[in-house]
């Protein structure tokens, strides 16, 4: 994501903005060099945030906790694209967003928001109508965290609608032989985890009959990073808060 971010902005995605560092590990192949003219690859957040507006993070759970307090004393504004955070490691997200702006999304992009839009209203439409939520996931190899924060940000949408807790109905994958059969009140997901999809994601509405699926596939990463730098100029000057990609979009 950062590469691609780079690119974006390199390209003049979203032109009111300008890099003014980058950051990643102390072990990064291009560590110290030129990334973008005149402006090299850091190990230290400190070093940089100075020349910054806005702090865009997509790097790790523990990563994006552990900067929290550092950005809130820092007065920066945020965006967080990370996804997979504990309740302590988010607890230290919204402690930092009484303090400056922070638009935290687990999907930048304008299709995906737009389906959470969606689902809500489906779910709602669809409550005690006897249909069963089902939603499937497939990412690259690579990705450690399931399901996607993007699947959960569809399964909170449709618990929404339905009025429903979605850690009390939720269950991540099956397996064997059920004791009872699949109860009405539940969310199913699966994860999907091989080559190199970039982001599939379906929630499937069963029914006896029939049923609805309302799919998104992004085939490209830069629907992820140009919703990202949109979403750093938005927040440039706002009030703290935490903010949402609806926000930004205006959905």
């Amino acid at each position: 994501m950062g590469r691609t971010i780079l690119r974006c902005l390199y390209d003049g995605a979203v032109p009111e903005l300008t890099l003014a560092g980058a950051v990643d590990l102390w072990d990064h192949e291009h560590l110290n060099k030129e990334i973008m003219p005149g402006v090299p690859l850091q190990s230290d957040l400190q070093k940089v945030v100075d020349q910054a507006d806005v702090v865009i993070d997509f790097s790790s759970h523990f990563g994006t906790a552990g900067n929290a307090e550092r950005l809130a004393e820092w007065k920066k504004a945020w965006v967080i694209g990370t996804t997979g955070l504990s309740k302590e490691e988010q607890a230290a997200v919204e402690a930092a967003a009484q303090v400056i702006p922070v638009v935290q999304a687990p999907n930048m992009s304008l299709g995906v928001n737009l389906l959470f839009t969606l689902l809500e209203d489906a779910a709602r439409a669809l409550k005690d109508k006897g249909y069963d939520v089902e939603i499937v996931e497939r990412h690259h190899r690579l990705k450690k965290d399931a399901p996607s924060g993007t699947a959960l940000g569809l399964g909170k949408a449709v618990a929404r609608g339905l009025d429903w807790n979605l850690d009390e109905v939720s269950v991540h994958g099956r397996e064997g032989i059920a004791k009872d059969i699949r109860p009405d009140k539940q969310i199913g997901f699966h994860a999907i985890r091989g080559g190199d999809f970039v982001g599939d994601h379906t929630v499937i509405f069963a029914a006896t009959g029939e049923s609805l699926e309302l799919s998104h596939r992004a085939t490209s990463r830069d629907t992820f990073a140009v919703g990202a730098l949109r979403a750093a100029a938005w927040v440039a000057g706002k009030e703290p808060g935490l903010y949402s990609m609806k926000d930004v979009l205006g959905l």
